[in-house]
């Protein structure tokens, strides 16, 4: 069997996530395909921030979910399993 790399997974996956996420949005106001552009955001809203007199820290992540990203992933992992 071949020294599969961990790297080359996190890679397909996450172009699976960002091509995913491009098509959710592109079909969101398409009737037939709207489905792909549903999912939830989460995170840290607003940012915190850490204001140290000399510096400003913002503090801040959001990650939004959708049924377009999910099939994302799961071709990036029958993809690298093939590969």
């Amino acid at each position: 069997m071949r020294n599969k790399n961990f790297w080359i997974l996190l890679l397909l996956m996450l172009a699976g996530i960002v091509l995913g996420g491009f098509i959710g949005e592109m079909t969101a106001g398409v009737p037939m395909l709207s489905w792909l552009s549903f999912g939830q955001s989460f995170g840290i809203s607003p940012p915190i921030n850490l204001d140290l007199g000399i510096l400003v820290i913002t503090f801040g992540l959001s990650i939004k979910i959708t049924m377009a990203s999910i099939i994302g992933i799961v071709i990036a992992l029958l993809v690298f399993r093939w590969i």
